[in-house]
Order: C-alpha cells, then sequence, then structure tokens
C-alpha cells in the first residue's frame, strides 16, 4: 500500500508544516489496499474562497476542501495507481482555527488532512452515525501520528469542512 502525495504550496512556506509532515498524515489516512497518488495544495484567502465559491457556492474560505477523482476506466493494468484527487488546504483559516481552538498548528493541519482523505476516500458525515464513525477513524489516526483526540478537546470545525458539491 503505497501513496504518492504531492504538495503545491500556493502560499509562502514560511510557518506552514513541511511537506514530509503532510505526506504523514495523509499517507497515515490512506485506507486502501494498492497503490494512490493525491495531491495536496495550500492555498491563501482569496484562491479557497474563489474554489469554496465555485464548488459550495459559499461566498468565504474554508478549512479543507476535497476534489474526488473520477473512477479509471476498467481494464487498466493492476500497477497503474489510483488517483485519489486534490485536497485543498486554506492556510489562513486554519491558522485562525488552530489559535480559536489552543491547539499546535501541526496538529490542526494533520487533522484536516486526515478529514479530507477520509472524504476522498468516501467518507461523509451528513449524518450523525456517518458523523461519529468518521470522527472516531481520524481520532485512532491522529493518535497513531502522536496528537491528541480533536474532537475531545474544543469543538472542532472539521465537521463543517465538506466536500464540494458537483
Amino acid at each position: 500500500m503505497t501513496l504518492d502525495v504531492a504538495v503545491q504550496y500556493a502560499v509562502p512556506r514560511r510557518g506552514v508544516p513541511a511537506a514530509t509532515a503532510l505526506h504523514r498524515a495523509a499517507r497515515a489516512a490512506w485506507r486502501g489496499a494498492g497503490a494512490a497518488a493525491v495531491t495536496l495544495r495550500l492555498v491563501d484567502a482569496d484562491e479557497g474562497r474563489a474554489l469554496n465559491a465555485e464548488f459550495r457556492g459559499r461566498d468565504d474560505p474554508t478549512n479543507v476542501l476535497s476534489f474526488p477523482a473520477p473512477p479509471l476506466p476498467p481494464g487498466l493494468p493492476d500497477a497503474v495507481p489510483v488517483y485519489l484527487g486534490d485536497l485543498v488546504l486554506c492556510v489562513p483559516v486554519l491558522e485562525r482555527e488552530a489559535g480559536e481552538q489552543g491547539k499546535p498548528r501541526a496538529a490542526h493541519y494533520a487533522h484536516m488532512v486526515v478529514h479530507g482523505m477520509l472524504h476522498l476516500q468516501g467518507m461523509d458525515h451528513q449524518d450523525a452515525a456517518e458523523a461519529a464513525a468518521m470522527e472516531a477513524i481520524e481520532s485512532t489516526i491522529l493518535a497513531g501520528l502522536g496528537y491528541s483526540d480533536p474532537y475531545h478537546e474544543a469543538v472542532s470545525s472539521a465537521r463543517h469542512a465538506h466536500r464540494p458539491h458537483a
């Protein structure tokens, strides 16, 4: 089970987690058995707002957006990695949330990468049962990375980080 993670910085890198930390969180959340790839893009508020407006009809930036890739066509060799899609992390929103929630920035970034990765793999939180299941998986993954349970602390805004609607 291999996950290739590409990280794009559309913001200055100073104060933002290194690509290796983002890779680690994404790989910890990969639940598949084969080779796959994902792109993580860290953006400013303007790009975050524009994407959220275009894909979710909301004129404000949000913490994480997930853009699942369409499934691969049948008949490809097993060696072809599955492209999961793209995650967009809005740096100013994540920084603000981490401060408001009293969380280490690294923990909040890891949480949002894990949250987005689960969305790319088909999980959602549209009702209480889905939310509870997703939160439990996130908490377990984050514990494995050495971070505390984000849902045991202050109420996390990750509950409001939805997949863009097509």
